[in-house]
């Protein structure tokens, strides 16, 4: 689904990402740890198209196309997803109008007819109960006023609403409490099929307990220099970075 090829990126021309290699098949869930500054949420933007970021080096390709060569819209169209750190708020769209557009975009792209009214208003009922997702905000503007464990249950929403065949989800655990933490990561997970795939973006251990990963990455100075099971995500927990860092040669 996705091949990650030696990936390099750098921002105001400071390199950033140095060389990822990473795979993602159908079915899988990615988890992706390291210690501040070490590149995470960069990778995450580069997939994304952010062209704030520019791609020195490397391939990615995507559902077997050139990601790189796509537009972000392209990018969305096809069934990339990423869930902010920080979700952004957008005066005067409510959410409804959002993602009605946003879902028939995504079925014109296939080909497919637009939903009725009716329909995509039961398809809003069904995937707002996925995470609990108050129905009065989805006639809010997006995320305007909404607090923090509501925005990340409506970019959880988007997601259920969008189906995508790979989600990146840059610390959705970020500023969440611990019942928020809860329907959001059981979300992710309700929404998880052998059909599409999931990379989570995260510091703490917390969030796999609920999200479990086939594989956990630890990203340092701009690459992959670990690769566990979600048992590795537990021992960083307790002993933290210290025994891989120390031993990473550049």
């Amino acid at each position: 689904m996705l091949s990650v090829k030696n990936l390099c990126a750098s921002v105001d021309d400071k390199q950033i990402l140095r060389g990822i290699n990473l795979e993602v098949r159908a079915g899988e869930v990615h988890a992706i740890m390291g210690p501040n500054g070490s590149g995470k949420s960069t990778l995450a933007s580069v997939l994304a198209g952010n062209e704030k970021f520019t791609v020195t080096d490397g391939s990615v390709e995507f559902m077997g196309r050139n990601l790189l060569e796509l537009s972000i819209e392209d990018r969305a169209r096809m069934g990339l997803f990423l869930g902010f750190q920080y979700p952004v708020e957008i005066p005067g769209v409510t959410m409804a109008n959002f993602m009605k557009m946003a879902v028939n975009e995504q079925r014109k792209f296939r080909g497919e007819e637009p939903l009725s009214a009716g329909a995509f208003l039961r398809m809003m009922r069904e995937k707002s109960a996925v995470v609990e997702l108050d129905s009065k905000l989805t006639n809010r503007a997006v995320n305007e006023g909404f607090s923090g464990g509501e925005k990340k249950k409506n970019e959880i929403f988007q997601m259920a609403m969008l189906e995508p065949k790979l989600a990146v989800l840059d610390e959705t655990d970020s500023g969440l409490d611990i019942d928020a933490l809860r329907i959001v990561a059981t979300g992710v997970t309700k929404l998880h099929t052998n059909e599409n795939a999931t990379i989570v973006i995260t510091h703490y251990q917390r969030l796999l307990d609920y999200i479990v990963p086939d594989y956990v990455h630890v990203l340092y100075k701009g690459r992959i220099i670990y690769t566990g099971d979600k048992t590795l995500a537990l021992k960083l927990e307790k002993e933290g970075y210290d025994w891989l860092i120390n031993d990473y040669k550049e």
